[in-house]
C-alpha cells in the first residue's frame, strides 16, 4: 500500500502533462500513413495502407470479432468489414463462426497472411534496432516492463 501512495504522491500535474505528451508523440508517430507505408516497403509487400494495421491486428489478435476489431481501429464496423472483406479476396484472412457466440463472426489470419505479418515483424524488428542503437540493453528491458505494465493499467477497464 504504502508504494501505491508514494507513487500519487510523485506524480504532480507537471509529470503528467509531461507523460501524456510523450504518449501523444508516440500515437502521432505511430498513426502516420507514411511510417505505414515504409513498414510495407521495408517489408517488401504489397498491402494497401488501409489493409496493414488490420491484417497486423488480426494476427496478433485474433480469432477477433469484426466489431472489436473496429472498435479497436477507431473505424466504423461496416468500412472495416468491407476491408476483413477485402483481406479475404487477398487470401490474407477468413472470417469464421466464433465458438464462444454463434452471432459473432471473427477473423483470423491465414497462412498466406502470417507469412505476409512475419515479413512485417522483420521489417519492423530492422526500424526498432535503429530506434534503440544507442539505448542500453537494461533500459529497454526496463521500457518493456514498464510499457506492459502501463498497457495493461490502461486497459483493465475498458
Amino acid at each position: 500500500m504504502s508504494s501505491r501512495k508514494n507513487v500519487q504522491n510523485t506524480l504532480d500535474s507537471a509529470s503528467l502533462r509531461e507523460l501524456h505528451g510523450a504518449l501523444i508523440d508516440i500515437v502521432s508517430v505511430m498513426n502516420r500513413p507514411q511510417r505505414d507505408e515504409e513498414m510495407v516497403r521495408q517489408a517488401g509487400i504489397a498491402l494497401d495502407r488501409a489493409l496493414f494495421p488490420l491484417l497486423v491486428m488480426i494476427e496478433r489478435l485474433g480469432p477477433i470479432g469484426i466489431v472489436d476489431l473496429a472498435d479497436r481501429v477507431g473505424r466504423d464496423y461496416t468500412t472495416v468489414s468491407r476491408q476483413v472483406s477485402k483481406l479475404e479476396e487477398l487470401g490474407l484472412a477468413e472470417r469464421r463462426e466464433s465458438a464462444a457466440d454463434r452471432r459473432v463472426r471473427e477473423a483470423v489470419v491465414t497462412a498466406q497472411g502470417k507469412v505476409m505479418t512475419d515479413k512485417v515483424d522483420a521489417a519492423r524488428e530492422k526500424m526498432a534496432r535503429e530506434i534503440f542503437a544507442d539505448w542500453d540493453a537494461g533500459d529497454v528491458t526496463d521500457l518493456i516492463r514498464l510499457m506492459r505494465r502501463f498497457a495493461t493499467a490502461v486497459t483493465r477497464d475498458s
